[in-house]
């Protein structure tokens, strides 16, 4: 058989063909435009040979396919251009589906995507139970649906309400769940994938198909009331102005319930209009900027085996832990046992919460230890100091410190405010502090600034970078600088929310608003989760340092113990976890309300970029979206800011400040970017 660049066809002597994929200058196997073509032209050629079955596979360890070259979508220009592309891999994908012998898709790892679309094209599919299996059609967090068959065949194979599942929530099934949906046929031990693949392949069982149950609910008859509830269950998470695609999806399976003729020219037509819309195209450019981050740790074989944190309140402890659950070992160190054990309790948690396999937790427990005494500090690779936001006694620390650490270790500092010209005065070595800053709550927050001072080396902050992604954290360097990045920008957002709240203005009526933005979580919720006391102190420091006023009735709140969240009680009452709202209809917003929240912090973005905090508008967007969770549909403040248009932007701050203050008046660094 021709030879390919992606794709190595065998026949073996019982006349099974085999396909092997094996994307050329990749880690992982990728669906592009050559790869499909040439899978077509594979299919062809093996169909001619008339072998028993076929079975498709990957010569790569990482897994079976990721799914499609994201970076190609982003080439695209036009609608038709989409289409052109989904239509000639839906021809594809459809040969290999009526193929007049059996075929099998052997999975170890993920399937994702095209991937699994592609697996689903196949009349059997075969799972390696190794831990790592990963089937999923997460094409929503792009924007976008399935779009090589996977919105028909899905609904087919596993019925609506599995297939949904996937399709919607964009999470992946593990193995287990794709066993007991029959998303696969088989799960086998990894070194038996292959026979067991054969085996299915020249045995030929009836195909598996959903329930009885699952194929009553995809009746015309009962669709729209199921399609009914699904959009109402969606319209509780996301607007479809904001996010069309899994509304499309639903759409898709209303009209034609994955049984049609017209059910692939419809996912088609689909997804190349989502494609080609605004949505589509922002959630792509995040993701392209969210594997910039990933490269910005480089490949470094350097390893962290021990770590040592010193500071075992919330951030602190949480840092230990999620460098334990990590892998590292990891002393925790603070003044008393007491004060540490809430620590190594939270721990427990974490860890009971993410072990994956037995006897996952308990080793993550035996990695993390306390040590009082703080003796893990000598032996360590990295000391993160994590104490609380006080000037002398983190340089009063250091004194004692500095002393016991190896020459080659990173030191580094937690801090959220104080700059790192002031803490490292007093050091002898001034040139190897650098800020490793983690946000709360660790565990689910993706970023880490990493904030070099005037005096740190250059190679202490890239290997700081690199500490970064051994803990599966995005790092984005920054110049030490008041409120460096993420809290420059997102001080204003706050601020500005609590001036309405002093107006009189709800809460509830606030934080709708932010939320109907597109933001995670309104802005007095959101301090009152990070805590009116940091919201107070990270203010001060701003507003000392750029001449503004920090709202007062921060300074009451915290003054009368009311710290939000961990108390209690802040802008709201909190009761498990969960801010008591005010009940009934809510006065429609201010019309102004909306760009008095969003573009304060447009504008302090603009003053980042403009002052070299950061290097770029792309690296501020994806800070923005990573650590304060900007609606990621807009694509980031600057680039929001940019679809918007840059003079309207500036009119718009101009006539806010002539009628709130001078706090709207718009950064000179808007005029470097007018005109784009």
């Amino acid at each position: 058989m021709a030879e390919t660049a992606n794709w190595i066809p065998e026949t073996d002597a019982d006349g099974v063909a085999w396909l092997t994929f094996d994307s050329a200058g990749s880690p992982v196997n990728v669906l592009s435009r050559a790869t499909v073509q040439e899978l077509g032209a594979c299919l062809r050629r093996i169909e001619a040979q008339h072998p028993r079955a076929l079975v498709l596979c990957s010569a790569k360890s990482s897994g079976f396919i990721a799914g499609a070259d994201i970076k190609e979508f982003a080439t695209m220009r036009t609608m038709q251009e989409g289409l052109d592309s989904v239509l000639a891999g839906q021809s594809v994908f459809e040969f290999l589906e009526r193929l007049p012998f059996p075929s099998v898709a052997a999975i170890q790892g993920f399937a994702l995507g095209g991937g699994l679309e592609l697996a689903l094209a196949c009349t059997y599919r075969v799972g390696a139970d190794d831990g790592k299996l990963s089937l999923g059609l997460p094409e929503v967090q792009l924007g976008i649906h399935p779009g090589f068959g996977g919105t028909v065949r899905s609904v087919r194979l596993i019925g609506v309400r599995p297939a949904m599942e996937l399709m919607l929530k964009g999470k992946p099934f593990n193995a287990a769940r794709a066993l007991a949906t029959g998303l696969i046929d088989a799960l086998v031990p990894a070194a038996q994938l292959k026979q067991c693949a054969k085996e299915i392949a020249l045995q030929a069982p009836k195909r598996k198909s959903a329930p009885l149950v699952e194929r009553l609910l995809n009746l015309s008859v009962v669709r729209p009331f199921v399609a009914k509830q699904l959009t109402g269950a969606l319209r509780a998470k996301v607007m479809p102005e904001h996010y069309p695609a899994p509304y499309a999806i639903v759409d898709l399976w209303r009209r034609y319930g994955a049984t049609a003729a017209q059910s692939y020219p419809a996912e088609a037509q689909s997804i190349a209009a989502l494609m080609n819309g605004p949505t589509a195209r922002n959630l792509i450019r995040v993701f392209m900027l969210q594997d910039r981050l990933k490269g910005l740790g480089g490949k470094s074989a350097q390893e962290f085996r021990h770590i040592h944190v010193i500071g075992a309140g919330v951030m602190g402890g949480d840092i230990a832990a999620w460098s334990a659950l990590r892998g590292m070992t990891v002393t925790l160190q603070d003044r008393s046992a007491e004060l540490i054990a809430p620590a190594i309790a939270r721990a427990k948690g974490l860890f009971e919460k993410r072990a994956k396999k037995p006897g996952d937790s308990a080793a993550a427990q035996a990695r993390l230890s306390m040590d009082v005494e703080g003796n893990g500090a000598a032996r360590a690779d990295v000391v993160i100091e994590a104490i609380y936001e006080n000037l002398d006694a983190k340089r009063a620390l250091y004194a004692q410190l500095e002393p016991k650490l190896r020459p080659d270790a990173i030191f580094a500092t937690n801090t959220s405010s104080i700059t790192l010209e002031l803490l490292c005065k007093n050091l002898q070595d001034p040139g190897r502090l650098v800020g490793i800053h983690f946000f709360n709550p660790v565990a689910q927050m993706q970023l880490i600034e990493i904030v070099r001072g005037e005096h740190t080396r250059p190679e202490v902050a890239a290997a700081a970078a690199v500490f970064a992604r051994k803990l599966d954290k995005l790092p984005l360097p920054c110049a030490s600088a008041p409120g460096f990045v993420v809290n420059r920008i997102l001080m204003p957002y706050i601020n500005e929310a609590i001036f309405a709240l002093e107006e009189g203005l709800t809460p509830d009526l606030i934080d709708a608003t932010g939320k109907r933005f597109g933001m995670p979580m309104g802005p007095i919720e959101l301090a009152d989760v990070v805590g009116l006391d940091v919201c107070l102190h990270v203010g001060n420091v701003l507003a000392n340092a750029f001449g503004r006023r920090a709202p007062q009735i921060l300074t009451t709140l915290v003054a009368e113990k009311k710290m939000g969240r961990k108390s209690g009680q802040g802008f709201y009452t909190w009761h498990d976890g969960k801010p008591v709202r005010a009940t009934g209809p809510g006065a429609a917003p201010p019309p102004d309300l909306e760009d008095r929240l969003m573009l304060p912090m447009l504008n302090e973005a603009v003053a980042c970029l403009r002052e070299h905090v950061i290097a770029d508008a792309d690296l501020l967007d994806a800070g923005a979206i990573f650590a304060t969770g900007f609606a990621p549909f807009r694509g980031g403040p600057l680039q929001y800011a940019k679809s918007r248009g840059i003079d309207s932007i500036r009119a718009r701050l101009s006539e806010l400040a002539a009628r709130y203050g001078e706090r709207f008046a718009p950064d000179p660094g808007w005029q470097q970017l007018s005109g784009l």
